[in-house]
């Protein structure tokens, strides 16, 4: 008896040996891979004596201001503003201070914060700044302290009587008598 439809096995041959050809040339490729010497050697590491520069005179060179030269003055604890500190237990950490009424900017423990002054260390709610980390600071931010929140008596009115809240809105959160939505269960489907 004959098939009306025969489906082309072609396809499906030609597929099935490219398949297994990749899959030999991958091990033959991988097998010489991992069979062949290495090529290079690699040669000694060679560690050459590193002078040390004298931060002092890099310093200088770069412009750097004594630190017999910086004080601080009245003016100078004006230009800065800490608006926050991230500290930890070492004084390590950074701190956002505003220079001179800009924007403020997060400065790290060592980074140069205007000409002449380095923040040297930070605190739970200050930071030290002074002509180089290793010097004395030449003066120290405190962060503002901000007012306890203090509930205060109503006021009285006019003639003895006290102002009362302001109403809210039945159901409102927080409104005397509000309470949540009974829960009701949907209507049921029609049939």
């Amino acid at each position: 008896m004959a098939v009306p439809y025969a489906p082309a096995r072609w396809p499906v041959a030609v597929t099935t040996t490219a398949f297994w050809a990749l899959a030999a040339a991958s091990i033959v490729f991988w097998g010489l891979r991992l069979a062949a010497p290495s090529d290079a050697i690699a040669p000694p590491a060679v560690a050459k004596a590193q002078a040390e520069p004298d931060p002092a005179a890099v310093a200088q060179m770069l412009g750097a201001v004594s630190a017999q030269s910086v004080a601080a003055t009245p003016e100078a604890a004006s230009r800065f503003a800490l608006l926050g500190v991230v500290a930890d237990a070492d004084q390590q950490g950074a701190a956002l201070i505003a220079v001179d009424g800009k924007p403020a900017r997060p400065f790290k423990v060592g980074a140069t914060v205007a000409e002449g002054y380095v923040l040297q260390s930070v605190g739970t709610r200050a930071a030290s700044l002074g002509a180089s980390v290793d010097t004395s600071p030449a003066l120290t931010l405190q962060l503002p302290t901000r007012p306890l929140a203090v509930m205060s008596p109503p006021t009285p009115l006019a003639g003895g009587a006290v102002a009362a809240p302001a109403p809210r809105a039945p159901g409102a959160i927080g409104a005397p008598g509000a309470s949540a939505p009974p829960l009701t269960r949907p209507p049921a489907p029609r049939r």
